[in-house]
Order: structure tokens, then C-alpha cells, then sequence
């Protein structure tokens, strides 16, 4: 099965034909041809009209932003140069990392954070890879509410991933006391790493949601799995095929992650304020959990499409 008409070899009028600078069509065993990289350099014009063609015949949703993106990482610029450098060519050894990365975006559906290795959240640049979530903007949300909280409240991040909203809100926030918490051993070393390269203190803690978690936190944040198992087959290739599956589902309806949380955190009154992000059309169901688990106060934060993203409970006293 070819990825789209006129990739194969990309000759005649096909957009790297001139040179030779393609990767192959792949057949439905994974089988591919690779030509030799060129001698010269082929203008960077060139090259991304090349990935643009693979990706949109592959159907991503983004084609012209992921080329830039993935080309402008090949070659250790900015995007802006690639459109203001004139000089600038994919050559030499960057032609057969160029090749992969179209490839892998294009063939394989991996997400474009993923083969950069990194992705921006609020002021900084994260490390990322198959070990934990990407960090989605909608995810701010969670920072935000942090914000808000009193000068020195103690604040545990559940499911951490990649440390995102820990690390976040210790850079805008250093007075809070930060942790970060994590069942899978792996995403908490891509935390760990996180939070050792850009110098921030957040403690780090292995468990499976507050089990065996000191009572001792004011606030606790929480990005859950919320997918339902029924919604599997609906999700992007890029999600289903890359992203951790723990990260994603949580039982036949979603919720059964953030039911088994508010139950631990009922028997908690220390924690004056929960936030958890939810999916599109579970604000109401999460809502009425938070009232059980004993938060009288409860409201919900809209994201930028304004979906009801996150859902706020408090205590007061």
C-alpha cells in the first residue's frame, strides 16, 4: 500500500525527483528503497514541498507545520531561517536524518514532538518520548489553577508524565512546594531528567495514585487517563499507535481513574483543592464526584475551544 500516488522514488515530477533525495514508497510488508543521498544540497524550498506532499497524501492534519518543524531540527535552526536564509540546503549528513523523520512522520504517523525529542509547556522546553504523554496546551490549565494557590502550599502533580505541570509551576512558582508522582518507573525518569536539566526542585515519589502517599499535601493536580475503551478506534493514528495506552484509558465510560482518586482523596482533608482534567463531556459526571468526595465548591475551567477541560473542586477552612 503507497502512502500517496507519485511518492515512489519520487521521480519525474515528483517534488525531490531533480536530485534524488526521496525516501521510497513502502509496500504493506514495510519493504523500502532508499537512493544514495545526493552529492549537492537541495534547496530547503524543495525539500519541504517534498514533505508536504508525503504528509498531507498521509493524511496529517498539519502538513506545512510539521515539515518546517522537522526539517528546521534537522538542521539545528529556527523555522524563520528557513525562509530567510538563502544559502540554506539540505545536505550532506543532514539528508538521510531528513529522509527518516519524514518517513516516520509520514509512514509510521509518529508525532512530530516525538521524533524532536522535545516539546515547549508554558516557559520551557521539555524532553519527550514514548515513555510518557505529550504535553497538550490544554494541559496549562492545570498550571493555571496552581497559580492561584496560597505562598508556600504544599502541591502533588498525580501522573506527572514528562513532569509538565510540576515542573511549570515550580518555574513560575517557586515559593509552592512541588511533587511529582508516577506509577510508571520509565515516565518517572523522563520527569526525573526534566527536572535535572532545567534545575528546578520537585520531588519525585513511584506510587499508584495516593497510595501510600503521606497526607501532607494542600493541593493535588491531576492529569488522569480519561479516554474510554469504546472511543479507541476514534483517536488519531499518531495517539493510538505511539502514546502509552496507561496515559490514555480509564475503563469503559473514562472515569474509572478519577473515581478511584476522589475516593482516596474523601479520606483526605488536608487537601483543601483538587483539579483534574477531564475529557469533552465528562465535566458534570466529575463534578458530582468531587461533591461526594467532599469539595462543596466546585466549578470548571474552559479550555481555548471551550470545552470544559478542567474540573476545580475546594474546601474551605
Amino acid at each position: 500500500m503507497r502512502i500517496a500516488s507519485g511518492l515512489g522514488g519520487f521521480g519525474g515530477a515528483a517534488p525531490w525527483g531533480a536530485v534524488g533525495l526521496a525516501f521510497a514508497a513502502h509496500s504493506e510488508s514495510g519493504a523500502h528503497f532508499r537512493r544514495p543521498p545526493p552529492r549537492w544540497g537541495v534547496p530547503v524550498a524543495q525539500a519541504l514541498d517534498g514533505a508536504i506532499t508525503a504528509f498531507t497524501g498521509a493524511g496529517v492534519e498539519t502538513p506545512r507545520l510539521d515539515a518546517e518543524v522537522l526539517l528546521a531540527h534537522v538542521l539545528e535552526v529556527d523555522r524563520a531561517r528557513l525562509f530567510t536564509d538563502a544559502e540554506l540546503s539540505v545536505a550532506g549528513t543532514a539528508v538521510r536524518p531528513f529522509q527518516d523523520a519524514v518517513r516516520r512522520r509520514a509512514v509510521e504517523r509518529e508525532p512530530v514532538a516525538y521524533i524532536t525529542g522535545t516539546r515547549g509547556f508554558r516557559r520551557l522546553e521539555l524532553s519527550v518520548d514514548h515513555r510518557a504523554l505529550i504535553p497538550r496546551p490544554e494541559t496549562e490549565l492545570l498550571v493555571e489553577v496552581g497559580l492561584g494557590l496560597p505562598q508556600g502550599a504544599r502541591v502533588l502533580d498525580v501522573g506527572t508524565g514528562s513532569g509538565a505541570v510540576a515542573l511549570a509551576l515550580k518555574d513560575e512558582r517557586p515559593d509552592l512546594d512541588l511533587t511529582g508522582s508516577e506509577l510508571s518507573k520509565e515516565a518517572l525518569a523522563l520527569a526525573q531528567s526534566n527536572g535535572q536539566r532545567l534545575g528546578l526542585e520537585v520531588a519525585w515519589l513511584h506510587c499508584d495514585l495516593l497510595a501510600g502517599v503521606p497526607d501532607e499535601f494542600d493541593a493535588v493536580l491531576c492529569n488522569p487517563p480519561y479516554v474510554a475503551e469504546s472511543e479507541r478506534a476514534t483517536l488519531a493514528p499518531e495517539i493510538l499507535r505511539h502514546e502509552p495506552p496507561s496515559a490514555l484509558f480509564a475503563g469503559p465510560d473514562g472515569l474509572a481513574t478519577i473515581r478511584t482518586l476522589l475516593a482516596q482523596l474523601a479520606e483526605r482533608a488536608r487537601v483543601r483543592l483538587a483539579a483534574l482534567e477531564v475529557g469533552a463531556g465528562q465535566a458534570q459526571a466529575v463534578s458530582e464526584l468531587l461533591h461526594i468526595a467532599g469539595f462543596p465548591t466546585v466549578r470548571a475551567e474552559r479550555d481555548l475551544a471551550g470545552i470544559e477541560r478542567v474540573v476545580v473542586g475546594e474546601r474551605v477552612g
